[in-house]
């Protein structure tokens, strides 16, 4: 059965769904013929933008509402056939500056949702966004999911609390969760007015702005990336597939220094500069160094793989926020 066939005339939630990815997620549920509800709180420091939905709002439903609340969510999820779990605090600096409301929302939070889904409809469907900030430091590369979970912010632990919340439930009482582990996703509707939740969107700003891209240290950290895009297929391919209830799953990309790919983005706009700079104490101790995934699992398991270059994910993204920047400046 296609992807079409399996989510056509299906009730979908999304939590985070006014964010990058579930924004993009929505577009393509839509596209292949599913109901989409969003929750989402709008929060100031999120990635939350209703421009994200403008053009599909009336679509779709759309809940301003917290993932704390379980009269919310108890209402919204009865009824729900898939799902997807991307709301959370993804700040590492965030994380270290509140950690109690990264507590709250990456784990608290988590359980609750967990637990009105196990008392109302246990027959859910449910994938949770996961980070690859859980490894912390590699102790080899690429790192597959049998590395050491050692994080190094409070972030890290926080979202390692939330997917092992899903995965004790699929364990204990049988619900269809899986955890897909996400590493730099870059593309159209991210936040980039700010550096508060991705360094790539900060570049864009700063080249569309006509700034230097400031990179920390020597720029030969290596990181590798996912266009938005491959991600929403593979949050589609899990939910829908039995087969990965109960597993977590690297992605992952073709690997690559900041450098190369400050440079990269200059030669695609055409114009800009970068210049080298010391790390802030406050992010020195909490980077992870180089990292880029050893996605074979997932791979082999569900046949996903990256379908879009780094280069035209890039032209693609940066083409956007040429054309709509007033919305995310």
């Amino acid at each position: 059965m296609s992807i079409e066939e399996k989510y056509s005339g299906q009730k979908v939630l999304i939590t985070g769904g006014l964010g990058f990815i579930g924004s993009n997620l929505a577009r393509k549920l839509i596209e292949v013929g599913a109901l989409v509800t969003i929750i989402d709180n709008l929060e100031s420091d999120s990635g939350a933008n209703l421009c994200n939905v403008e053009d599909i709002k009336n679509q779709i439903e759309i809940i301003q509402s917290d993932i704390g609340n379980e009269n919310e969510l108890t209402s919204v999820l009865k009824d729900k056939k898939y799902l997807f779990n991307l709301a959370g605090q993804n700040s590492h600096i965030g994380s270290m500056n509140d950690p109690y409301k990264d507590l709250t929302v990456n784990a608290d939070s988590q359980l609750k949702i967990l637990e009105v889904c196990r008392l109302y409809n246990p027959e859910i469907k449910i994938v949770f966004a996961g980070t690859r900030q859980v490894y912390g430091r590699a102790k080899y590369l690429p790192v597959d999911e049998k590395h050491l979970i050692t994080p190094l912010d409070n972030n890290g632990v926080s979202k390692r609390a939330g997917e092992m919340y899903h995965i004790v439930y699929n364990r204990v009482y049988d619900m269809a969760t899986c955890v897909l582990r996400m590493t730099n996703v870059y593309g159209e509707r991210m936040r980039i007015k700010d550096d508060k939740l991705t360094f790539v969107g900060w570049w864009i700003r700063q080249l569309l702005e006509g700034q230097t891209i400031q990179i920390y240290g020597d720029g030969s950290q290596i990181r590798d990336f996912n266009y938005v895009d491959d991600v929403v297929y593979a949050l589609l391919l899990c939910a829908s597939n039995p087969f990965a209830y109960g597993k977590i799953y690297n992605l992952g990309g073709e690997p690559i220094t900041l450098l190369e790919l400050a440079q990269l983005m200059i030669q695609i706009h055409g114009t800009g500069n970068y210049e080298l700079i010391t790390y802030p104490a406050s992010r020195k101790r909490i980077d992870i160094g180089d990292y880029y995934g050893n996605y074979s699992f997932i791979n082999t398991e569900l046949g996903w793989q990256p379908q879009i270059s780094l280069q035209d994910g890039m032209k693609k993204t940066i083409e956007f926020y040429k054309q709509h920047k007033d919305n995310y400046f």
